[in-house]
């Protein structure tokens, strides 16, 4: 059987960085991607996200890392996902994330991994949208 393609919203991400607990399933995803051991899809309007969060004064104050520090986990995260440009977008219940609805219809069986409770309430059509514990319990096993 072929393992799942995910797509990590940024929450996850963020989220992975500031954890304190190393086995929390944010940290274990995030630990999963900086590794190059979970297939996960990027494309351009993702990343920059990634970075615009990552680089808010607020969330700087949590995760303590300087923007050349963001900037080296930006370059892992983009070196180990799989790339993807959706032509077009595709409303999602919130505007500012169409573009991951576009990777969602892009690729056909990837996973939406997200906290964002109005996406896991609404997800598209013939798609998985999915919790981080979720992610962690049902397709990446409690022990790593």
């Amino acid at each position: 059987m072929t393992p799942p393609v995910f797509i990590v919203d940024t929450n996850v991400v963020v989220a992975g960085l500031i954890t304190d607990s190393l086995e929390s399933p944010v940290a274990v995803i995030l630990d999963l991607m900086l590794a190059g051991n979970l297939p996960y899809l990027m494309s351009p309007a993702l990343l920059d996200e990634y970075r615009a969060v990552l680089l808010r004064p607020t969330i700087t104050a949590l995760h303590g890392l300087a923007e050349p520090d963001i900037d080296r986990v930006l370059v892992e995260l983009a070196a180990n996902g799989m790339w993807r440009e959706p032509a077009s977008p595709v409303a999602a219940p919130d505007p500012g994330d169409d573009h991951l609805w576009a990777l969602l219809t892009a690729c056909p069986g990837s996973i939406l991994v997200t906290g964002d409770r109005r996406l896991l309430d609404h997800p598209p059509v013939n798609s998985s949208v999915i919790l981080p514990r979720t992610c962690v319990e049902r397709f990446l096993g409690t022990n790593r």
